[in-house]
């Protein structure tokens, strides 16, 4: 086999924010024609180191070296320089400009507006690698792997020959992930050197040449994919054993708790976002949402919350000792909560919505709790403990609970969120997106907790972008397409292919129907 060389050389690559060690004197090397796994827990400096790379920071002490030259790379003006890209989880493109005009974007030269010799480059690009897009196409008119394609095309069109990609499958069904890989793996045939950092072992399985692994910020080992396994990744990923199969315990004793029947809803500017949605979730069993991102999964468990207006149709909590159907459209978020009705949706913008950046643990703690004491003065010794037990349940890297949520990482603030409302004893939970960009451990940590609380008879619906994880966790599935129901399968006897298929087209197959 032919000695691939190494593009890049980190050494000893070490960034600190304030007291957090993000990467500590890593070691790394980055090789043409190869695509490499960047695998690590949360917190364990994965998007940092990579961050490094391309320009967005600069690290506290360390080398970078392309071939025998040390160079520095202080923006992603160096980064694009030295023909490095990366393509971040959250696109950057302008919604209202063409394919064309995001890719130009930015860049100096002369002959720029010649946009038939842009379209014409950017065509021979996807010829090339095998990506299907309209050059003269508006952003706002395309899917969410249309938008991909072209922050990929855009760092290609640079000539970029080492290509940085953020879990690039977060939001794509698993036909969209086929065509993905096909094209990396056609990008690495040329030539490239591609990273992507992931936590879904099963792509890194599939895709990878090489795995390599940090563990809190410190580089502990690389190998090649084929002669490792998803429990030995995991294993030094974590520094421990860690049991990988998601538990499915039956339902029991199942009783109608909430139903939606008819439900219509637009948003502000009157697009219709779920037309004529029908569906029951009982006690004590996991009701999975499949669709494709922005089909209306938020409005649905908004609706249920209250937070989002009904144009037409019903949601009744029902009583499951006495049968009692109690309507929700119409009554407050905060007594829709009272009833035990808990929402934990883990947005984009986790700070945004959720929790307070600026405010400690146990002060975001009490944003759930504060109404609960009748004295004047809130008590903060109750979400104090509260703060303690998910801190130490779920693994979160803090210093303490009195550090302000700004200053952990993105997948320790989302632990803090989905904790908080798990802990909330409610008789409905609905949770979205909660492991997303989640390491595997936390994420089967959460897993377990939404278990426990099936087995506690709670309804809980649970909104998730991995099919595989649908199809492990989840008892029924329900499936949107455009809005719309295209069906509701069985959990124990579908895959994760017939979902993607019926999330791309209505009146797909189902194993079972429920108004």
């Amino acid at each position: 086999m032919e000695e691939k060389t190494a593009v890049i050389k980190m050494r000893n690559i070490t960034k600190s924010f304030g007291s957090v060690l993000a990467n500590d004197k890593v070691w790394l090397d980055i090789y043409k024609g190869e695509i490499l796994a960047l695998l690590g827990e949360n917190g364990s400096g994965k998007t940092t180191l990579m961050n490094m790379l391309s320009g967005i920071y600069y690290p506290d002490a360390g080398q970078i070296f392309m071939g025998e030259n040390e160079v520095s790379i202080r923006s992603p003006k160096d980064a694009y320089d030295l023909g490095i890209g990366m393509i971040h989880q959250h696109f950057k493109l302008v919604d209202v400009l063409t394919a064309a005009e995001n890719i130009i974007l930015g860049m100096s030269g002369k002959g720029l507006l010649d946009m038939s010799a842009v379209n014409e480059k950017i065509r021979s690009i996807c010829s090339l690698y095998g990506f299907d897009v309209d050059p003269e196409q508006k952003i706002y008119d395309m899917s969410v792997s249309q938008k991909q394609t072209v922050e990929i095309i855009k760092v290609l069109y640079r000539g970029a020959d080492i290509l940085i990609l953020d879990e690039p499958t977060a939001v794509l069904t698993p036909q969209e992930t086929d065509k993905l890989f096909a094209i990396l793996r056609n990008m690495r045939d040329d030539g490239k050197a591609v990273i992507i950092i992931t936590h879904k072992l099963h792509e890194v399985e599939e895709l990878s040449d090489r795995v390599a692994i940090l563990q809190r910020g410190r580089f502990v080992g690389d190998t090649l994919t084929k002669d490792t396994n998803a429990a030995e990744m995991t294993n030094m990923m974590v520094g421990h054993p860690v049991v990988l199969n998601i538990e499915r315990p039956e339902p029991e004793n199942v009783k109608e708790r909430l139903r939606v029947e008819n439900l219509t809803i637009r948003d502000i500017d009157g697009v219709k976002k779920l037309d004529d949605v029908s569906f029951s979730v009982g006690s004590g069993e996991i009701l999975g949402i499949a669709g494709i991102s922005g089909c209306g999964q938020k409005e649905l468990l908004e609706a249920i919350a209250g937070l989002q207006p009904a144009e037409s149709g019903s949601i009744f909590y029902i009583d499951t000792k006495t049968g009692e159907k109690e309507p929700l459209i119409g009554k407050k978020p905060r007594e829709i909560s009272a009833m035990g009705v808990a929402l934990s949706f883990v947005p984009e913008d986790r700070l945004g919505m959720g929790l307070v950046a600026n405010m400690d643990l146990t002060d975001n703690m009490m944003l759930r709790s504060f109404r609960r004491g009748k004295s004047v003065f809130a008590d903060r010794k109750s979400p104090r403990e509260l703060a303690r037990r998910v801190v130490t349940e779920l693994s979160v890297n803090t210093p303490s609970v009195d550090t302000p949520v700004r200053k952990l990482s993105g997948g320790n603030v989302q632990k803090i969120l989905v904790g908080r409302e798990i802990s909330s004893a409610p008789t409905v939970l609905m949770t979205a997106y909660a492991v997303r960009g989640l390491d595997i451990n936390s994420s089967y940590t959460i897993y377990d907790l939404i278990n426990q609380q099936k087995q506690k008879g709670v309804a809980v619906i649970f909104v998730g972008e991995d099919l595989d994880v649908l199809v492990e966790l989840c008892d029924r599935i329900l499936i949107l397409c455009g809005g719309k129901v295209s069906g509701i399968v069985d959990g124990r006897k579908t895959d994760k292919r017939e979902i993607g298929r019926m999330m791309t087209s209505l009146g797909g197959e189902s194993s079972e129907q429920q108004a």
